[in-house]
């Protein structure tokens, strides 16, 4: 009876495997028409000389694009620029967030009004912040340098076209936009953390500076590694905010990895070039992801 029963059960996990790929396959489809399938053409396109233009014809050329991006020092000074954008921004981003979360987490009046506020860059697609801010940074009648010269400080400041200064400014917008995600993922890692946890540290004689450090942050540390990874890799990727804000100026000062390839495709028509540029880059966003990976995969163990 045991060897007849054998078989029934192994078509019917069969079965049941091929009803879960049927109930997957509507939402893998497009993951695949639209991720996985331009990813592979993007890979196999930096191993080629493609060109702009109408009937030019494509060669493979191997590693021809990797052995001149290796002496392209331009690139790889974006690079660089690139890795200070994207630490500069998730570090400050972590840590205002931070205060933010905590501050949002207590139990004010109007907090609810200042919840809300708290996520209105979200809400505002990326070319608008720029524009906003380009109007608020202005040299001439922008509001911040209004602002310094009402404080008795310097109020001629070039912002985004001084090389001392654009980088810096990129990054400060590059927080301020970026804060609200992070804000939000943080402080619901606060509404978790048990407030007996925090009874217990008191009647035990912590302060309140030892109670954050041995009981908030260890609760949070899963919730702050996840975000913290994610928001690493969504800074590299930045595109759009920095293009508007500065296309990369002034003389290449806020010139990001991203930046870089679009010029190189859509300026100077390199298209094999510009997306061995890319799989660079994808192959930095790979260690990221894997970093974040393990981090969750410590967190779950821990």
């Amino acid at each position: 009876m045991t060897a007849v029963a054998a078989p029934a059960r192994r078509r019917r996990r069969r079965g049941d495997g091929r009803d879960a790929w049927l109930l997957v396959l509507p939402a893998l489809v497009p993951v695949v028409l639209v991720s996985v399938y331009p990813l592979a053409q993007g890979i196999l396109l930096g191993f080629t000389d493609a060109r702009a233009g109408l009937n030019q014809a494509v060669h493979v050329n191997g590693v021809d694009n990797y052995t001149r991006l290796l002496g392209n020092e331009l690139f790889w000074s974006s690079f660089r620029i690139g890795l200070i954008w994207a630490f500069g921004v998730t570090i400050l981003q972590f840590l205002a967030s931070l205060g933010l979360a905590l501050l949002l987490n207590l139990n004010l009046r109007l907090r609810w009004l200042a919840r809300t506020l708290a996520l209105v860059p979200w809400a505002m697609p990326p070319v608008v912040i720029a524009i906003m801010w380009r109007m608020m940074l202005n040299p001439t009648y922008g509001p911040v340098n209004d602002a310094m010269r009402t404080l008795g400080l310097p109020g001629d400041i070039n912002w985004l076209g001084d090389f001392s200064t654009a980088l810096p400014a990129v990054i400060v917008v590059g927080v301020w936009a970026g804060m609200p995600q992070t804000t939000v993922t943080l402080l619901a890692g606060l509404q978790n953390v048990s407030p007996e946890l925090h009874e217990a540290a008191a009647i035990d004689g912590a302060g309140a500076w030892q109670r954050f450090w041995h009981v908030t942050m260890p609760a949070l540390r899963p919730v702050a590694v996840a975000i913290t990874s994610l928001d690493l890799i969504w800074n590299f990727n930045s595109f759009a905010l920095v293009f508007v804000l500065t296309s990369g100026g002034p003389g290449g000062e806020t010139m990001l990895p991203a930046l870089f390839a679009y010029n190189e495709a859509f300026k100077y028509g390199n298209f094999g070039y510009a997306a061995a540029m890319g799989n660079v880059m994808v192959i930095v966003i790979a260690a990221f992801l894997f970093v974040y990976l393990r981090g969750q995969a410590r967190s779950r163990e821990s």
